[in-house]
């Protein structure tokens, strides 16, 4: 972050931190979030002057200035003897893909797969590859979680879905980095049906990026569409839907492929440091726990090439409308009847290249861990319109669940248990916390309506479409918001909540 642009937010919410804690409300009852107050942060935080907040970038002092100010007028601090007020600094690896090829033989006869079809990134700044065999291994991991075939010096062909066996399997990103630690010359990741390939595409656009420090993926990695892994798959003389329902046994060994691949990448390295933004509420009678409210403010900057009308992914609903829902929050709970414990505020940086920020926080925690009673994250918010049930992403401890279901009953809302949510656990920042063994929970609509949220995933979700307009429905949004505040508050009296799940 720039030195002086920093200083100066950092001055400005000092100021205004100091006058808003000079005179907190005594109302009984907290004014209702309304869908307006989000409205007029989605269109700042998603306006093309942010730029599509990508880490590192200008877009990214803007938004952390915006953030810090709003949080300090709604009366939260810095957290106490941080060497950087209100920030945690994360430091990041990351590789802009200049050019790169990948020629395939089958069979010992080139076989070309259209450009469109493949997306590769190297890990140094120059990776060259020659006759690397290629192996299908379907989810990368076996119903243990081990690596499942050998892939020493191999192309790993991966499924991306998460596998459809075992328990708490580790997502794509960590199946691609054990594959790599397996000694993986290249891996590609078969894209899912759930995410069409172009928004997959400026979803992960030329850039891949890594914690400083954190192990190094395989010497090449990438993505292939699903068409042009199943043309692939059938040169080679297999089926590609035999291959994935074969893969779906938690015994499955992998299917060499009578196929080999070059490889040519040259890539831009560059480190640099992101942020976490840090903020506290402190509780009138503090016992030692607290609640933890967080969400991602990035999204993924100018995701379109150069050329393109609009090149950048804005990042309204996902995720402008959870950083509006925190500063809300953060509003009527600074403002309102002081919370008995004390409530930090925890805005992430590279949730969209793999929860990076919120894992940086989880290792190297600026709140101890074992203090954190309840997180609550706030991601996408703004799918369903009002009235629909309330969903909880990591529900199943009853303690906590009773809480939930207690606040939103008084509120007039209805829950939904069917499980669907579950399959987004460890899409969300939660996850990162969860473990390290910090009770972390998504409760809303959004994830309530399958199909609202799948039409949203299908079309403007990763792509320049995501922009703020009066059609994005924000009374849903309103209302969990509202739900936030009111288990905020549930979660902080230390008379109504114990502080841990007995």
């Amino acid at each position: 972050m720039k030195a002086i642009f920093f200083r100066a937010a950092v001055a400005a919410a000092a100021l205004v931190t100091t006058s808003a804690s000079a005179h907190a409300a005594s109302a009984s009852a907290d004014a209702p979030i309304t869908e307006a107050d989000l409205a007029a942060h989605m269109r700042i935080l998603a306006g093309d002057a942010f730029e599509g907040r990508a880490p590192g970038s200008d877009g990214e002092d803007r938004t952390i200035a915006y953030i810090v100010g709003e949080w300090a007028k709604a009366g939260l601090e810095a957290v106490p003897g941080s060497a950087t007020p209100w920030l945690q600094p994360v430091p990041f690896v990351e590789t802009e893909a200049l050019n790169g090829t990948a020629k395939f033989k089958v069979r010992g006869r080139d076989f070309a797969l259209a450009d469109d079809g493949i997306l590769l990134n190297g890990r140094d700044a120059s990776v060259s590859l020659a006759g690397v065999p290629a192996v299908f291994v379907g989810y990368g991991v076996d119903g243990a979680g081990h690596v499942n075939a050998d892939v020493r010096g191999k192309l790993a062909i991966m499924l991306f879905d998460n596998a459809p066996f075992g328990d708490k399997l580790p997502r794509y990103r960590e199946r691609r980095q054990l594959l790599a630690d397996a000694g993986a010359a290249a891996v590609l990741v078969i894209a899912t049906d759930a995410v069409p390939w172009d928004a997959l595409r400026e979803s992960v656009g030329s850039k891949a990026m890594r914690l400083a420090g954190a192990k190094a993926g395989a010497p090449v990695s990438g993505f292939l569409s699903g068409a042009a892994a199943d043309a692939l798959f059938k040169a080679a003389g297999q089926d590609g839907a035999a291959l994935r329902a074969a893969a779906k046994s938690p015994g499955y060994k992998g299917a060499a492929l009578p196929a080999t691949a070059d490889f040519t990448a040259q890539s831009a390295v560059r480190a640099f440091a992101s942020h976490n933004v840090v903020a506290k509420l402190p509780g009138a009678r503090p016992d030692g726990k607290a609640v933890l409210f967080l969400g991602h403010w990035d999204h993924l900057g100018l995701c379109v090439p150069e050329g393109e009308a609009d090149r950048i992914c804005n990042g309204a609903v996902d995720n402008a409308s959870g950083i509006a829902v925190l500063i809300e929050v953060a509003k009527r709970l600074g403002k309102g009847a002081r919370p008995d414990r004390d409530i930090y505020f925890l805005a992430t940086t590279a949730e969209e290249k793999g929860l990076l920020g919120a894992r940086w926080f989880a290792d190297h925690p600026v709140v101890p861990l074992g203090a954190i009673t309840v997180a609550l994250n706030v991601d996408t918010i703004a799918i369903s319109p009002r009235g629909t049930p309330v969903a909880t992403i990591g529900r199943g401890k009853p303690a906590y669940d009773a809480v939930v279901r207690e606040v939103a009953t008084k509120l007039g809302r209805t829950l939904d248990e069917d499980g669907e949510a579950d399959a987004f656990i460890q899409r969300q920042d939660g996850w990162a916390l969860g473990a390290k063994g910090v009770t972390s929970l998504m409760v809303g609509g959004s994830f309530s309506d399958m199909k609202l949220l799948e039409a949203f995933l299908s079309s403007h979700y990763h792509s320049a479409a995501d922009n703020f307009s009066d059609k994005i429905p924000l009374g849903g949004a309103a209302e969990d918001a509202d739900l936030h505040v009111a288990l905020g508050r549930a979660f902080a009296d230390t008379k109504r909540w114990r502080g841990t799940e007995k």
